[in-house]
């Protein structure tokens, strides 16, 4: 149901997972930094227009992402 997914393994257990990509952008077991492009945002799995899943896991278990999400300004 997500379509094309891309999972980020922050270590300690937590994950974070971004779905409904139109491409991927990094394969599995890459490594990557903050800001880097992973993927490009699209339709798939499903629905008719561009959106992007976004979830955060700790230990397996979804967590409210408002805690790890800063604003800029």
């Amino acid at each position: 149901g997500l379509g094309l997914l891309i999972i980020i393994d922050h270590g300690n257990g937590y994950m974070s997972l971004y779905g409904h990509n139109q491409s991927l952008l990094r394969e599995p077991g890459d490594w990557v930094s903050g800001g880097e492009t992973i993927a490009t945002m699209g339709n798939s799995g499903g629905i008719d227009h561009p959106e992007l899943y976004f979830e955060i896991r700790a230990q397996g278990k979804p967590v409210n992402p408002k805690y790890w999400l800063q604003q800029k300004g």
